[in-house]
C-alpha cells in the first residue's frame, strides 16, 4: 500500500473507538477529525525591510515541509505606514499526511523543547471546535538552525477540526497527543 503516518493509523484505530465510546456516536462518520493545520506568522517589521518576509516564508517552509506563502495586507493603515497589497506575514496550510506528520513532530520533538513547559493552555478554543496555539520562539523546531536565525519570532498554529463543540475537539486533540495543562 504505502506509508501511513503513525498518528493517522492511531486515529483510524484507537482514537475513533475511544471517541465513539466517550460521546456515544451512532455512526462512525460522526466522530470528529482533524481537517487542517494552519501555521501563520505576522511580520510587522516587513514594512521597512522586505527581506524579512522571505526569511519568514523560508522558515515556515522548513518547519511545515511544504511551501509557505506570503500574506498581503487588505487595506491601508497610515499609522503603521502600511499600504494595501504589501506583504506583512506568511502562512502554510497542512492537510492529509503532512498534517499528521507535523502534529507528530510538534508533540514529540518541538513542544518538549519549550522552556518550563507544563502543557498547552486549554482555553485556546473558539467555540466551534477549533484550537489556536501560540508559539513564542521558532527555534523550538528541530528543522530551524539556531545559528542562521536573524530574529527570534513566534507563530500561531490553528487546528481546524470537524467537531461541533469545544469538548469534542479537546478530547480529539488530547487523544492525538496534544499535552493540555492540568487545571
Amino acid at each position: 500500500m504505502g506509508y501511513v503516518p503513525r498518528l493517522k493509523e492511531d486515529y483510524n484505530g484507537r482514537i475513533k473507538a475511544a471517541l465513539t465510546e466517550e460521546f456515544g456516536y451512532k455512526n462512525i462518520m460522526q466522530v470528529p477529525k482533524l481537517q487542517k493545520i494552519v501555521i501563520s506568522k505576522g511580520v510587522g517589521a516587513a514594512v521597512a525591510d522586505k527581506k524579512l518576509i522571505d526569511y519568514a516564508v523560508d522558515e515556515l517552509s522548513k518547519i511545515a515541509g511544504q511551501k509557505a506563502v506570503a500574506t498581503i495586507s487588505k487595506k491601508d493603515v497610515a499609522s503603521f505606514k502600511l499600504r494595501k497589497g504589501m506583504p506583512i506575514g506568511a502562512k502554510v496550510t497542512l492537510r492529509g499526511d503532512k498534517m499528521y506528520e507535523f502534529l507528530d513532530r510538534l508533540v514529540t520533538a518541538s513542544l518538549p523543547r519549550v522552556r518550563d513547559f507544563r502543557g498547552v493552555k486549554p482555553n485556546g478554543f473558539d467555540g466551534r471546535g477549533n484550537y489556536n496555539l501560540g508559539v513564542t520562539e521558532q527555534i523550538i523546531f528541530p528543522e530551524i538552525d539556531i545559528d542562521k536565525v536573524n530574529k527570534i519570532s513566534g507563530m500561531d498554529i490553528t487546528f481546524v477540526t470537524s467537531a461541533t463543540t469545544d469538548k469534542e475537539a479537546k478530547s480529539l486533540l488530547h487523544e492525538l497527543g496534544l499535552p493540555f495543562k492540568k487545571n
